[in-house]
């Protein structure tokens, strides 16, 4: 099996969310914040990044998702700063 760079982006992609997961958990985020809507859609991105090249549907939808949530997270809290 060869690692290539697109491989590379995914694994950070799945360290970002991880990590991100993480902190939530300790409590050093919280899921209303924007740094965690970013961490997750970054995290997501760099997935799917990754899967265009080694496409995995199952994942693909997951992954896709999870960046659709991530930016409604992301208008949310700038919707909720205009009022």
């Amino acid at each position: 099996m060869r690692y290539a760079w697109y491989d590379f982006l995914g694994s950070i992609g799945v360290g970002v969310i991880i990590f991100t997961y993480i902190l939530l958990q300790l409590e050093k985020l919280r899921s209303e914040s924007l740094i965690y809507s970013l961490f997750n859609a970054l995290g997501a991105s760099l997935i799917l990044i990754s899967l265009i090249y080694s496409f995995n549907f199952s994942a693909f939808i997951v992954e896709f998702f999870w960046v659709l949530i991530s930016l409604y997270g992301i208008s949310k809290y700038f919707w909720k700063g205009q009022k």
